[in-house]
């Protein structure tokens, strides 16, 4: 199906594409963070919510299948998570994406100002980073090493750092942060 959305979705299966720098992280690491961030145990409600990898060769195809395994051994329990292969990415639409910072209404705010055109708002590396945040992911540490080149306004910053240092947003896995910089 060309075009799916959240209501027409066919087969296509809800997902992120991740652009990655592998000179700062190997995508081995990468999958690291992704077997900690979710239950890969978990059965999917419908194929619409199915935990997969999509990798782009063969390599990160063979790496994928060896860390799902470690994942399972260690687990002691069956993966679900699939390993398909990439095919083309359909972005979501505008209003399903960003969705935690979406409810922080003063710092989404903030940001639409900042970017009142819609695709620009969406590509932003600090409104990434902030819905980040807003979702729970990352630590205080974190976030203060990198607020201040965030462009929220010193009201913006002080929320920020309520919702992750004070409401213990920041999410860790086995008293380590997930990624080396902390989210």
């Amino acid at each position: 199906m060309e075009n799916p959305s959240y209501r027409r979705l066919g087969d296509h299966i809800e997902s992120v594409e991740v652009e990655y720098d592998p000179a700062v992280m190997s995508y081995e690491k990468l999958l690291d963070v992704f077997w900690a961030s979710h239950d890969p145990g978990a059965l999917p409600r419908k194929r619409q919510y199915l935990s997969a990898v999509f990798p782009l060769n063969e390599r990160q195809r063979d790496l994928a299948v060896r860390t799902r395994d470690r994942e399972a051994a260690r687990a002691k329990r069956r993966i679900h998570t699939e390993i398909l292969p990439a095919a083309r990415f359909y972005p979501a639409e505008a209003y399903h994406r960003k969705f935690a910072l979406r409810g922080k209404q003063a710092l989404f705010k903030e940001y639409e100002a900042i970017y009142p055109n819609i695709e620009d708002f969406l590509a932003s590396t600090a409104v990434t980073r902030v819905n980040g945040y807003a979702g729970g992911h990352g630590t205080c540490e974190a976030l203060l090493s990198e607020i201040e080149g965030l462009g929220l306004s010193t009201a913006g910053r002080k929320r920020l750092e309520e919702i992750v240092c004070r409401g213990g947003a920041g999410k860790r896995t086995n008293g380590e942060a997930v990624c080396p910089n902390g989210t």
